[in-house]
């Protein structure tokens, strides 16, 4: 991952589910989670969506917003969101520019072949847009509850 803590958050706009849109800009002056997943609707990604629309609630007390990122068309994503309930924005990055900008493009490997894919990672950026913690190579289960501790603790 090649930002780092303390580092600006890097500037983008994407479009979310639901008619909506997510920016930087939009965001000044609140933190917020970014969280990127590689594909919607998959196992992991689908568990990890749902603990976060769980701690919904809590990050909402904390006027935190919590935006799911992947490569997904607009179309999936509003499906998966439909089909779980999903009330956060999930973004559409199909050119993976943002994914990139936030380190989460990266060399994979599945059965010795080499390719490029999200890896699972999450940045949390403070109301000044600085960057005030990481989670590269996320392990799903309990990773929600991290990122709102560490949420608790800005």
């Amino acid at each position: 991952m090649s930002l780092t803590e303390g580092a600006d958050a890097p500037d983008f706009s994407l479009p979310a589910t639901y008619g909506r849109s997510v920016s930087l800009a939009s965001l000044k002056g609140k933190p917020f989670v970014l969280y990127f997943y590689p594909r919607a609707d998959t196992p992991g990604c689908t568990k990890e969506a749902c603990a976060f629309q769980e701690g919904l609630p809590d990050f909402s007390k904390l006027d935190v917003t919590v935006i799911g990122v992947s490569k997904d068309s607009m179309k999936a994503l509003e499906k998966f969101a439909e089909k779980y309930s999903l009330q956060f924005p999930l973004a559409s990055d199909p050119e993976a520019k943002v994914i990139d900008a936030y380190g989460a493009w990266q060399e994979k490997s599945m059965y010795g072949k080499k390719y490029m894919g999200i890896e699972r990672s999450t940045v949390l950026v403070d109301a000044n847009g600085k960057v005030a913690k990481l989670w590269p190579k996320v392990k799903v289960t309990g990773h929600a509850e991290d990122v709102l501790k560490a949420v608790k603790a800005l």
